[in-house]
């Protein structure tokens, strides 16, 4: 099959587009150019590059155009995040395509009313992100019903690994956390420490992708999480964490109000942003119709990217991972 992968070079790309390849499909990659792949593949050999800025393409309406000149038979955009740039995407290759999937994300539930959340649950976006995102499923999901696109949206969680940081057990991006579990050092939460996270690895977001296109029929006008077995508590996470340097996690908790008083303002933002979301789902449909088996759980995965992050010396512990 010939594959178009929009954004193959990044996070879900790295291993996406070397799976693919290894599945024997004709795979061209678009991307700026700007990224090479987190991790070498000999697939990357046989795959077919082409350089473009999808900003700067579609501000004279000529890259969905572009895309359909690749004369794919199966399209995954990893990179949209507007109904604008679906649509300029889409309406060139419309008639024209046997599948098209696209990467959304957990944030177009926004809170939570029952967990772990099922894809058909009532949406409560929090964010200009999520409503965006959001948006564009219901785009694609009426593009499905009244002309037959044939659409798969897959929504993936925290996605971690190998080669960047992942969100750790304070809801935000500072090493420093890790820095202060891996050297038994106190550790301030916010709250109570049970608002929750759900990570998953790059490469089981890449295994999704390519179980939906082998079960398109199971998989066309549906949406999927795509995440690990399990969500984690800030608290249970943070233990986690702390063991795998021999430690005991020494935590205290404040109301976040105080909390924020503690981090920059930055940190702030984007833990709130992750505790109103409290991420929670369930993958029972992806499992029952697309046959989706996360090979990482959440405490893996961010494992895998701890021991890259300690290699490559972007965290420093005096004790090596257990």
């Amino acid at each position: 099959m010939k594959i178009t992968v929009i954004g193959g070079t990044g996070h879900i790309g790295t291993y996406l587009t070397p799976r693919l390849v290894e599945l024997g499909h004709e795979v061209t990659v678009i991307s700026r150019g700007k990224r090479k792949p987190y991790r070498p593949h000999t697939a990357w050999d046989s795959v077919q590059r082409i350089n473009l800025d999808r900003e700067a393409e579609e501000k004279i309406g000529s890259f969905g155009k572009k895309v359909s000149l690749t004369k794919p038979e199966a399209v995954i955009d990893l990179l949209c995040f507007t109904v604008e740039s679906c649509r300029q995407l889409t309406e060139p290759l419309r008639g024209n395509l046997g599948h098209f999937l696209h990467c959304g994300s957990l944030w177009t539930h926004g809170y939570s009313t029952v967990v772990p959340a099922v894809e058909e649950q009532p949406r409560h976006p929090l964010c200009e992100y999520g409503r965006a995102k959001l948006a564009i499923e219901e785009y694609l999901f009426n593009e499905f019903r009244t002309n037959k696109f044939p659409v798969t949206i897959l929504h993936p969680g925290h996605i971690t690994g190998p080669g960047w940081l992942p969100i750790n057990p304070a809801g935000h991006l500072n090493p420093d956390v890790f820095e202060k579990l891996a050297s038994g050092r106190e550790l301030c939460l916010p709250n109570f420490g049970m608002e929750t996270l759900h990570h998953v690895h790059a490469d089981d977001v890449a295994q999704g992708f390519v179980n939906a296109l082998i079960n398109k029929s199971s998989a066309a006008g549906e949406s999927f999480h795509i995440v690990s077995t399990g969500a984690l508590t800030l608290r249970g996470f943070a233990e986690a964490a702390a063991s795998w340097f021999g430690k005991e996690a020494k935590l205290k908790f404040l109301p976040f109000e105080e909390w924020k008083k503690t981090v920059t303002q930055e940190e702030a933002g984007a833990t709130y942003d992750h505790l109103a979301h409290s991420p929670n789902a369930s993958i029972e449909k992806a499992k029952k119709k697309i046959n989706y088996k996360p090979k990482y759980t959440s405490l893996e995965a961010v494992y895998e990217a701890l021991k890259w992050l300690l290699a490559a010396g972007k965290i420093k512990s005096e004790k090596p991972l257990a």
